[in-house]
């Protein structure tokens, strides 16, 4: 791979730095302008900055991501993302004084088709938080069978996302006050209420953590069976099993689990402002994507119920 431009590699440095991404969203963010300006040079050679021109960026987009690592047909969903990351890189380069316009004024973004989050029904996930399905435990009845209950009840009860979950720190945990502190995206912070169930369950794996392990983190709550803090391997592992255990939903990821949360809130009457600051979106539409489910819901009873349906 050929270098960033000097600009570049500033304005990667401004999000992490300035604007407090994470490492793996600047990464997505470095390897999207490291195929376009391989790209502008394998195609139209050296070019400065400010010549580069909406047709030279739609020509990238159309052609030059097939055959560089990405599949041959290439979903709107990356090619949004790709015209997002140009967009901040111009917008940047504009506000630095570098070139007078941005080439994405032009540009315009593929429509995307909306997809209804997935979420598994309350009987599932009663299941899961019993330990059990079929008759059987979804867990050991051992310190890393409680870590992995713990994971599961903390995503489901909070909405959390799975990399918050993995930073949850003993410092952020206030049992007498019920609720958690966590770090979300751009580094902002929010507080999330937790129940008396889920209190109860934190206080005893503490003391089990104590116990029975030897030396663990004392920093992060969710420990591994050799005291090391769990990451996200272990996070989605755990996750995808016991999901296979209680739904038949395709995707079994914890994200999967913050729909849950929100979209199960959301059908038993919470505000959808209150929703939104539970889960730390910025804006409310994020959010109002769960109104959908309860909109479908409403449907059913109406046909199954209603002589006109």
């Amino acid at each position: 791979m050929t270098g960033l431009p000097t600009l570049a590699e500033q304005f990667l440095s401004y999000l992490a730095l300035q604007k407090r991404y994470s490492q793996h969203t600047t990464a997505s963010y470095r390897l999207d302008l490291q195929q376009f300006f391989e790209y502008m040079q394998a195609v139209y050679g050296p070019t400065p900055l400010g010549e580069i021109d909406a047709f030279q960026v739609q020509s990238w987009l159309a052609t030059g991501l097939r055959g560089r690592g990405e599949k041959e047909d290439v979903s709107a969903v990356t090619i949004r993302r790709k015209i997002s990351t140009l967009k901040s890189f111009f917008k940047f380069a504009v506000r630095e004084g570098a070139i007078a316009q941005s080439p994405m004024f032009k540009v315009v973004s593929p429509k995307m088709r909306k997809r209804l989050p997935l979420f598994v029904e309350e009987k599932g996930m009663q299941q899961m938080e019993r330990n059990e399905a079929g008759g059987q435990p979804l867990f050991a009845d051992d310190f890393d069978g409680a870590t992995r209950q713990l994971v599961l009840d903390i995503l489901y009860q909070t909405g959390i996302r799975r990399a918050e979950l993995i930073g949850l720190r003993h410092s952020g945990i206030s049992l007498p006050n019920s609720h958690i502190k966590v770090l979300g995206k751009g580094g902002k912070e929010r507080i999330i209420p937790i129940s008396n169930h889920l209190v109860a369950s934190i206080r005893a794996y503490t003391e089990r953590k104590g116990k029975e392990l030897e030396n663990p983190d004392q920093e992060y709550l969710l420990v591994k069976k050799d005291g090391r803090r769990v990451n996200e391997g272990y996070v989605y592992r755990t996750v995808k099993a016991a999901l296979g255990q209680v739904t038949t939903l395709s995707k079994k990821s914890p994200h999967v689990l913050r729909h849950t949360f929100a979209t199960h809130l959301v059908n038993n009457g919470a505000d959808i402002n209150a929703v939104k600051e539970l889960l730390g979106h910025a804006s409310l539409a994020s959010t109002q994507v769960y109104t959908h489910n309860t909109i479908e819901k409403l449907k059913n009873v109406y046909k199954q119920a209603h002589p006109k349906a």
